[in-house]
């Protein structure tokens, strides 16, 4: 399939056709790949390549298609959250006042723009969205809360949950 896209260049059109990657079916090589990259992005391709028994260049090309078809979406680094001073973890579930696809699109537009949210969820069940934040303390949540997050027009509840000890964080998917 072959979709056209339109660039505008001062006074002139061009126009360049891209053509849609359709996605393969992921065979063992490409989950192994996977999973090794989901435990460390910065695994060198040699060591890819010997982990999976494929050549180098293969290997790589493998890498390129997975990147190309979405399945690699970015590469990250994770970062100690308490090193950083941000010790406390909430999770909050809100309730919004009135469920209308415009206080849903506001409601998704203002909590964007918090850093201290790092996970947002619109959920189905007795409230609306579940987000987790983290915050140096119980103050700076408090803060936060009462500044920001409670202020925000369409709420009608919040109901925050302190995590004690988390038991199992992981960003790794079950492939």
């Amino acid at each position: 399939m072959l979709i056209y896209k339109k660039f505008k260049y001062f006074t002139l059109d061009f126009i360049t056709k891209t053509e849609i990657i359709s996605p393969v079916a992921l065979d063992a090589m490409d989950q192994s790949i996977l999973k090794i990259l989901q435990k460390d992005a910065l695994a060198k391709l040699k060591d890819i390549s010997a982990a999976i028994n494929l050549s180098l260049s293969p290997t790589h090309d493998r890498i390129k298609r997975l990147e190309a078809e979405g399945y690699i979406l970015n590469y990250v680094t994770l970062l100690d959250r308490k090193k950083l001073d941000l010790g406390l973890v909430v999770h909050c579930q809100v309730t919004l006042d009135k469920q209308t696809k415009s206080h849903f699109s506001e409601f998704e537009k203002m909590i964007a723009q918090f850093p201290e949210i790092i996970s947002c969820s619109l959920v189905s069940g007795s409230f609306d969205y579940y987000l987790k934040l983290v915050t140096k303390d119980v103050e700076s949540y408090n803060k936060f809360y009462q500044e920001q997050l409670a202020v925000l027009p369409m709420i009608a509840h919040i109901n925050s949950l302190f995590v004690m000890d988390e038991i199992k964080t992981t960003t790794e998917l079950p492939i």
